[in-house]
């Protein structure tokens, strides 16, 4: 259910909820948020590069979004799920502590340094 407007939500075609925007925002925030979303729609459906390559567009082209630091999170995640490599999680906390210390994502992510 939707109870503010406006409210973008990223779904398959099942309708299962993937990820909500929430509130008015701005392009450079909003088209970062709609990519994230899409990736994570892709991801659910087993298509890891065309989720992965929707977390490299947020990183490249919105490097100050909100959303940049899950696109990271979330990209070292999923590298780890299809490869069972460790790698990219600690290279995920790694990049987020360097650029996004202060984010949740970072917080999450910071067992991973142990790898």
């Amino acid at each position: 259910m939707v109870k503010w407007t406006p409210t973008l939500i990223s779904a398959n075609g099942g309708g299962k909820d993937h990820h909500r925007t929430t509130g008015a925002l701005p392009p450079e925030e909003m088209i970062p948020s709609i990519l994230l979303g899409v990736g994570k729609v892709h991801f659910d459906a087993e298509r890891i590069d065309k989720a992965l390559a929707f977390f490299d567009q947020i990183v490249e082209k919105y490097p100050r979004s909100e959303s940049t630091a899950e696109a990271i999170y979330l990209k070292g995640v999923f590298q780890y799920k299809s490869t069972h490599n460790a790698k990219p999680l600690k290279m995920a906390y790694e990049r987020l502590q360097a650029d996004y210390p202060t984010s949740i994502w970072t917080k999450r992510a910071y067992p991973y340094r142990l790898l």
